[in-house]
């Protein structure tokens, strides 16, 4: 794999690989299947059955339950083995990930502890607070907690009034301030606090101990959702912080929380995708069941769509997920073959790809809140009863769209650091986009004679490309440096971008897993790619035209609209005996398998 080509964050835009060049779960070895098998027999033995009194809540069995999954290793899957960890690959921390993700309130403490309270002391700490700290987190002995929102900073971070002033010994931070929406507050042992020091513009962090005089932790916050996970508000009160528990050093603090807000994000991409599959299998098991005018439900046309549906956006999901995942581990590989520090590599690496996980972070959690909302449609009114998986999967998808920054400030994320990437010199997004709108009344479908099955996709994503282009070349031309101030037409931006990654990543899974079973084992991925192609022009040709009309002139409406069909049209197929083909296997395997 070390050969593949390897594309900047927000390259794919005006650049192809190869589908030789990605990884897919075809791909996964026996040891990251047998650790993804681990982590399911410990959600099935240690977690299903206490479900209902973890979620009660009971905060004393959600840590017993937390520290067990620390006895048997879960915790330290992305540790390196100098620190009690197992040091695994990317990919691998995503397929736990995925498995833990359908873990509800568990899922969230778990993935606090391992991700965003232990990390950051993993990538930015010295080797006295690796050890002292990361040693022990990952082991589960002791429980982390990241605390940066406070009731004024939500997703402008920054503005956190949390202070840290040196000592007059000089041998303490005294730490004032207030933090909220704490996740694993009432039992963390170790948190990860952001504060300015004195007057300082930016952040810096510390490693704060739940035992230091002053730290004041509030009663559970009553939730929507995930009710088994402790979230409350910690308070800072002359609380005395060694000067060596400042982690990195003064100012760096806010691109620590950047950067550890990155690698959440690609992770919630996982996460929400054990519980999409999850949710799937709770849905097709249902209507396998249940009986309606003395047939089962799962043989109505309607309830296949539905079942379809859900299976085709949640394979697409996962396409994109472990096509960036490859991606990381040969630029962290690279950062380490280079002398790089292994904490300092593996969040580079991560940090780097920073449009592609607002991406998964934003498509993924929207396409379980979809995917989790059918569940309930097709479980009827029993769907609304806390007796059936699917109510709890419900109230525990939705903060998903909330976690590691909205899907609004995501959304903006997406364009504005593509476009920041390119200015920087990173890929010529511009010299392409100049060039296809100076000769716009020449652009074209560009169908070809005899293509063949993937020529023919990859010919409709080149072009979706291209629109993409176009429209960021328009928009930038008109609105200038207030682009960044029309968000509506930034969104219509994002969501273009978001349809070609996930569908991109789609068509080259499907052709390498062609290359790997054979096209007779694969016409079934073929099916699920035709869908999501024909309903992708769709989804361009909407945001791309309400984004051109907040800005055309109208001498260039007609030119622009001509392009922008050209552009966004794909071939007819008949989508509803795709669909029920899709919905079928998934109707006889009686569980998500695809």
């Amino acid at each position: 794999m070390e050969n593949n080509k390897v594309l900047k964050s927000g390259e794919f835009l005006v650049d192809e690989i190869q589908a030789s060049d990605i990884f897919i779960p075809e791909e996964f070895d026996e040891e990251q299947k047998m650790i993804a098998q681990t982590v399911q027999d410990f959600l099935d033995t240690e977690l299903y059955p206490n479900i209902d009194q973890i979620d009660s809540p009971d905060i004393n069995l959600m840590k017993s339950t937390l520290k067990k999954a620390g006895e048997l290793g879960l915790m330290g899957i992305s540790i390196p083995e100098e620190y009690n960890g197992f040091g695994q690959s990317f990919v691998t921390q995503m397929l736990a990930a995925e498995t833990i993700g359908a873990g509800h309130s568990f899922s969230v403490a778990f993935m606090a502890h391992t991700g965003i309270g232990t990390l950051p002391i993993m990538y930015y700490g010295n080797e006295d607070q690796r050890q002292r700290y990361v040693t022990r987190l990952a082991t589960g002995e002791l429980l982390g907690a990241y605390c940066l929102t406070e009731p004024g900073a939500g997703s402008d971070a920054n503005s956190g009034k949390t202070t840290a002033t040196l000592s007059e010994d000089g041998k303490h931070y005294i730490l004032n301030g207030q933090k909220m929406w704490i996740t694993n507050a009432n039992f963390a042992d170790t948190q990860v606090v952001f504060a300015k020091i004195d007057r300082d513009r930016v952040l810096s962090a510390f490693i704060v101990e739940r035992n230091f005089p002053g730290v004041v932790v509030n009663p559970d916050e009553h939730k929507m959702g995930i009710t088994g996970s402790s979230t409350a508000q910690i308070f800072y009160n002359d609380v005395n912080v060694p000067v060596e528990n400042l982690l990195g050093s003064r100012g760096e603090g806010f691109r620590i929380a950047l950067s550890i807000l990155h690698m959440g994000r690609i992770k919630l991409g996982a996460n929400v995708l054990g519980a999409s599959k999850k949710a799937i299998t709770d849905s097709v098991k249902y209507a396998n069941e249940r009986k309606q005018f003395n047939v089962l439900i799962s043989t109505f046309g309607a309830i296949k769509h539905k079942l379809a549906e859900q299976v085709i956006k949640t394979f697409a999901l996962e396409s994109a997920t472990y096509r960036l995942c490859k991606d990381i581990d040969i630029l962290i590989e690279s950062h380490k073959n280079a002398g790089m520090d292994k904490g300092k590599a593996s969040i580079e690496g991560i940090s780097h790809y920073a449009v592609e996980a607002a991406i998964l972070k934003v498509y993924g959690s929207e396409v379980l809140d979809f995917v989790i909302d059918e569940a309930v449609q097709i479980h009827g009114g029993m769907g609304y009863s806390a007796e059936m998986a699917v109510e709890r999967g419900y109230r525990d998808s939705r903060i998903n769209r909330i976690f590691e920054g909205t899907n609004e400030i995501n959304r903006l994320l997406v364009v504005d650091t593509a476009m920041k990437r390119a200015m920087k010199g990173d890929f010529d997004l511009f010299g392409k986009a100049n060039a296809l709108a100076a000769n716009m009344d020449s652009v074209s479908g560009n169908k070809k004679q005899d293509e063949s099955y993937f020529e023919e996709k990859y010919r409709f994503i080149k072009n979706f490309k291209n629109l993409i282009l176009l429209v960021i070349q328009g928009a930038s031309a008109h609105f200038d440096k207030k682009l960044i101030l029309e968000q509506e037409v930034l969104n219509n931006l994002a969501d273009m971008i978001m349809e070609v990654y996930v569908a991109e990543s789609m068509a080259l899974r499907v052709q390498k897993m062609e290359t790997i079973k054979g096209v007779d084992a694969t016409d079934m991925y073929r099916t699920m790619l035709d869908v999501l192609i024909y309903d992708a022009g769709d989804k361009m040709r909407k945001p791309a035209t309400d984004a051109v009309n907040a800005f055309v002139s109208p001498e260039r409406a007609e030119q622009y609209k001509k392009a922008i069909e050209a552009l966004s049209s794909v071939n007819g197929i008949n989508v509803k005996e795709s669909r029920r083909k899709i919905a079928d296997k998934l109707i006889e395997d009686n569980s998500y398998k695809f």
